[in-house]
């Protein structure tokens, strides 16, 4: 039977994969067996089964591991290991749990999370510790239980996620609010700009960067002085993240970006992912005329093929006030998503880093 690629398949946590490992683990303790398959509770009370790609076990001792799926959701961390070790300890009905290699310290304040510990959000802490109540009540009247977490690929995956930026050093977190991984996770994607901006209210920033990307960051850092978390990228989500900004009290926020996302930011769409929402070249069209480009022009523009092919037009045919038009609907519709609460400073970018238009406050 084909499977039915309209219907994106659903992945688990690093939070969910810890949680099944570390059942695993107590489980085989228990049971004396190598465990192949676990299932666990979510947060939201339902269960999920989870394979368990190794298991090792002693009388007192036990380790365990599972690969990450990610599901449809495309994440750096799908694939990795997450591997816990499972002692008994003479704690009495104690319940500890922390980071080895690959999982990620934190080092700044704004997550929730303690400094200079392991990045083990609260939700998988839960999760591990319910799930391991639940089967170990008996061992738990006469001792304890120690769980140590670790990815040994976390290490080289930490700098590809969010964590520099958030000042969580040599690893990956342990993540997740639900234990489903729901694919290109609107959800963990919010959640990340949330936190980035927490991180940088907390070190005493009220101004943020905000980038359509990871090329126009780079470009913003060359004209912004600012600390590294104060830079957020947004992607496509900048009606979401302007509103963030509002109800956090940020005092200034500039929006970076290409021509692509600010197009469609310009026509007021508050999510630009690329499925979700064309380039409107009547748009485009619309404002080429506002700034006297001739007829030739404004129907190049109509069977335009991309944002960046508009932009390519403009500057062949020296459409003055084009750029400047992109950057003040841009700014319009920012201004109207914060309420009017959040200073803005609008900033578009040409592919080589040059300033082709800016709007900010009159």
């Amino acid at each position: 039977m084909e499977e039915d690629k309209t219907k994106l398949k659903t992945g688990y946590t690093t939070g969910s994969c810890a949680t099944a490992a570390a059942k695993a683990a107590l489980l085989s303790i228990i049971a004396q067996k190598k465990i192949e398959s676990i299932e666990i509770l979510l947060p939201k009370r339902s269960f999920i089964q989870i394979p368990v790609h190794s298991c090792e076990f002693g009388s007192d001792k036990a380790k365990c591991s599972v690969i990450k799926d990610g599901g449809d959701d495309p994440d750096v961390t799908h694939g990795a290991e997450i591997i816990v070790e499972l002692s008994l300890t003479d704690k009495i009905n104690q319940l500890e749990i922390d980071g080895g290699e690959g999982v990620g310290i934190v080092t700044k304040p704004g997550l929730g999370l303690e400094i200079n510990k392991a990045a083990i959000n609260p939700v998988p802490k839960k999760m591990i510790n319910e799930n391991l109540r639940e089967i170990g009540e008996k061992i738990l009247v006469q001792k304890g239980i120690k769980v140590i977490i670790s990815v040994p690929k976390g290490r080289e995956l930490g700098p590809k996620t969010d964590n520099p930026r958030l000042g969580i050093i040599n690893g990956i977190s342990i993540l997740g609010t639900s234990g489903i991984v729901i694919p290109f996770s609107t959800a963990s994607y919010a959640a990340s700009i949330r936190q980035n901006l927490d991180v940088a209210i907390a070190m005493g920033n009220d101004t943020v960067v905000l980038t359509t990307g990871g090329r126009s960051e780079d470009f913003a850092k060359k004209i912004v002085n600012l600390p590294d978390h104060c830079f957020v990228q947004m992607g496509d989500f900048s009606g979401y993240t302007i509103q963030q900004c509002a109800k956090k009290n940020i005092k200034k926020a500039y929006v970076v970006g290409f021509i692509g996302k600010l197009a469609k930011m310009a026509a007021g769409v508050k999510q630009t992912h690329v499925k979700g929402s064309k380039v409107d070249m009547m748009f485009l069209s619309k404002l080429a005329e506002k700034a006297n480009a001739n007829e030739n022009v404004i129907e190049s523009i109509k069977k335009a093929n991309t944002a960046r092919h508009v932009s390519e037009i403009i500057m062949e045919n020296r459409v003055d006030g084009f750029f400047e038009l992109i950057c003040t609907e841009t700014y319009k519709h920012m201004r109207n998503h914060s309420e009017q609460k959040v200073p803005i400073d609008v900033i578009l970018f040409d592919f080589d880093g040059n300033i082709l238009a800016r709007k900010s406050e009159e």
